[in-house]
């Protein structure tokens, strides 16, 4: 079958199944799935990039999606005004000498002699990092016990949510390019294991830092581009207007909030596929195939391997960035423990995998079936045994020790899913021409 029938065929099957979940669960819940769909296409359009075009295996997705979440909080939360009058001077003066530290560890050791390059580096490191702490410490403390239970950091720009989503790919670009630099020239397993590590300092500093992102404590009520659910449901108009269609007032506001997300996540996923596409088709994406195909023979023909590695690793981060930021949009808020790189970042490559390497329609279409199959499995799993047990007899051991595995059906499913897809076809629903 040819991808010309596989597009919409998959992609009909996809609707039925939002369609399906909408006349049965409820319309609520079918436009969370749908835009959790939009947002998990949008990650595995990200890694696509980075593994469909070029082979470059990053297994820290779900760092620079964290940090595109960090981005909605620097953006949209208002300024803490008593956070900054504390010490919001000396976390910038501290920020600023670490940036000066480096700069200077960098300058030395290109100027330094040679026997003696080492120990000056070493030395500029240890000075410039004792003053940044003695500058730091003191500062984020004075943050961080501004209202703790409320605040206890020290906000945002208080600009519109939506700025967020272009910083957040910003924030996600420049982790990369540094990440880049210095885990490109490593062998594939190398660099997944370096993707993997730094992912985890990042999150492990979401959490930490409570000056920045409140840590465990999580940022509340992040700004929403769209309407808010309490005055729709004052509103007299949009009262009328339920009325007329003969919708609860409250059931019409969930339903036209999430349409509001569902319109601008489709804009975002739109332009997304045109522009791979349109690199997909170019003779940089041919290049860049050709690199991902044979890596010797592209730098026989003159190809700087390495920089085209860097160009596509920081496109595809900034995308997974992008995807993070309205993912935390979405949500409402920062919850920087529920990032978890092994769980998530499995889930995006099955996406990927199971749409078809390679193929920007195809990690589109596996972003959406695999997240709707993450979503249903559960509640499936749970009625499959709760009508097997139905046969069991009452206070059954094997009976509970049934229903308490329902919840781990999903794990169970993803792995089939992508056993069965690797089976009968390997190169995915959708597969690369």
């Amino acid at each position: 079958m040819s991808n010309s029938l596989r597009i919409p065929l998959f992609s009909g099957l996809v609707a039925l199944l939002i369609l399906g979940t909408g006349m049965v669960q409820g319309w609520n819940s079918a436009l969370l799935i749908l835009n959790m769909g939009l947002v998990s296409a949008i990650m595995a359009l990200g890694v696509n990039l980075q593994w469909g075009f070029a082979g470059l295996f990053n297994v820290g997705v779900m760092g620079f999606v964290a940090l595109g979440g960090l981005a909605t909080v620097l953006i949209a939360m208002d300024p803490v005004g008593p956070a900054w009058e504390a010490g919001g001077l000396g976390i910038l003066a501290a920020m600023a000498l670490g940036a000066a530290t480096i700069v200077a560890a960098i300058l030395t050791f290109r100027a330094a002699p040679a026997r003696w390059r080492g120990w000056a580096t070493f030395a500029v490191i240890v000075v410039g990092f004792t003053i940044y702490r003695s500058v730091f410490d003191p500062a984020r403390t004075a943050v961080e016990a501004v209202d703790p239970a409320a605040t206890g950091f020290l906000g945002g720009l208080g600009l519109p949510v939506v700025l967020a989503w272009p910083v957040g790919g910003l924030l996600a670009a420049g982790a990369a390019w540094i990440i880049g630099k210095t885990a490109l020239g490593l062998r594939s397993d190398y660099l997944a294991i370096a993707t993997l590590g730094i992912a985890e300092i990042i999150i492990a500093i979401l959490k930490s830092e409570d000056w920045l992102s409140r840590g465990v404590k999580n940022v509340n009520n992040i700004p929403r581009p769209v309407p808010d659910a309490v005055e729709l449901q004052a509103d007299p108009g949009f009262i009328a207007f339920a009325s007329d269609w003969g919708v609860s007032v409250v059931d019409a506001a969930n339903i036209s909030i999430k349409l509001g997300y569902t319109a601008m996540f489709s804009v975002v996923l739109v332009a997304l596929l045109i522009l791979a596409q349109l690199a997909l088709n170019s003779p940089w994406g041919r290049m860049m195939r050709a690199i991902r195909d044979n890596e010797t023979a592209a730098g026989a023909m003159g190809k700087d391997v390495t920089r085209r590695h860097l160009q596509i690793f920081i496109l595809g981060s900034a995308v997974c960035g992008m995807a993070g930021a309205m993912m935390t949009t979405l949500d409402g808020l920062l919850v920087p423990s529920t990032y978890q790189p092994l769980r998530y970042t499995f889930l995006i490559w099955v996406m990927v995998i199971v749409g078809g390497s390679g193929n920007n329609y195809g990690a589109v279409i596996g972003g959406f079936l695999v997240w709707w199959l993450w979503v249903q499995v559960e509640p499936m799993g749970a009625a499959l045994l709760a009508a097997v047990t139905s046969l069991m007899p009452e206070g059954s051991a094997l009976a509970d020790h049934l229903m308490g595995s329902a919840a781990h059906m999903r794990l169970l499913t993803m792995g089939l899913v992508l056993l069965l897809v690797l089976r009968f076809s390997p190169r995915g629903l959708v597969p690369e021409r």
